[in-house]
């Protein structure tokens, strides 16, 4: 993404000696070109993964209160490489007519609720979301821009660089023994990025961000995106479930596949 410095190196997936790059202008951080994703992504869910379900908990109330103050809850909502479709099955639970779409992953729990392709959907959806996605990007540029395909906001989570630069063996998140956390960002790698399609940057300052070409009220967004705040006021974010109205469409659709 940018022109960067050798930084440190180390060892991923208990066999491979690689190298990360530092970005002098703003703190990004890479891995050489990353060889090894044909390998890893075999499995697109890793067995040390165990805090997926968890993960998934945690970002509901936040994106549920970033879409009721500043989207349209009425809008289509996409979630951009989904995994199983965990989070996209508890947003439709919890009433937010969200679809799927992975380029690796099964699809085991929104089956029926799958994105239109981007190419051919005859309009874009509200937001996009992309949660624990940035830092398996090996060019950052171009997903982005494949992301605006669908929507001009996208709502994403990936951990900031914390400021004192921890090296790989000093900070958890370059997650070595999985191999799939090749991107690193700071504050200041995602405003560049986002000004490359004159997006707008709004951000918790930690883990929870949002590019869009919409000017929002930053504050609100970063009040919204800490999980006292999303939590505390989640009685106020109810809204219809669309779990019976989803079973009598799946019921449909098996039954016309039978016909």
């Amino acid at each position: 993404m940018c022109d960067s410095d050798f930084f440190a190196s180390a060892k991923i997936l208990n066999k491979y000696d690689i190298k990360y790059f530092n970005c002098g202008k703003c703190g990004f951080i890479q891995t050489e070109d990353p060889y090894w994703l044909k390998e890893i992504y075999s499995d697109a869910i890793k067995q040390s993964d165990i805090g997926l379900l968890k993960r998934n908990i945690d970002l509901l109330n936040p994106t549920r209160a970033v879409i009721k103050f500043q989207f349209n809850k009425k809008g289509k909502f996409v979630d951009y490489g989904a995994g199983y479709g965990i989070f996209v099955r508890m947003m439709r639970d919890a009433g937010f007519d969200f679809y799927w779409s992975d380029k690796y992953c099964d699809n085991l729990f929104a089956k029926d609720f799958e994105a239109a392709d981007a190419k051919t959907a005859k309009a874009k959806y509200e937001m996009l979301t992309a949660y624990e996605v940035f830092e398996h990007l090996e060019d950052p540029i171009q997903e982005t821009e494949e992301m605006l395909k669908y929507s001009d906001s996208i709502m994403f989570s990936t951990y900031l660089l914390p400021s004192h630069k921890p090296k790989p063996g000093e900070w958890w998140y370059y997650g070595p023994d999985h191999g799939q956390h090749i991107s690193i960002y700071t504050k200041q790698s995602l405003k560049i990025l986002g000004g490359r399609f004159n997006l707008n940057l709004y951000s918790n300052d930690k883990s929870i961000h949002l590019l869009s070409k919409r000017k929002l009220n930053g504050f609100l967004f970063k009040a919204l995106t800490f999980p006292y705040a999303a939590n505390l006021i989640s009685p106020v974010l109810s809204k219809k479930s669309l779990l019976d109205d989803d079973y009598k469409t799946v019921l449909l659709k098996l039954k016309e596949d039978k016909a």
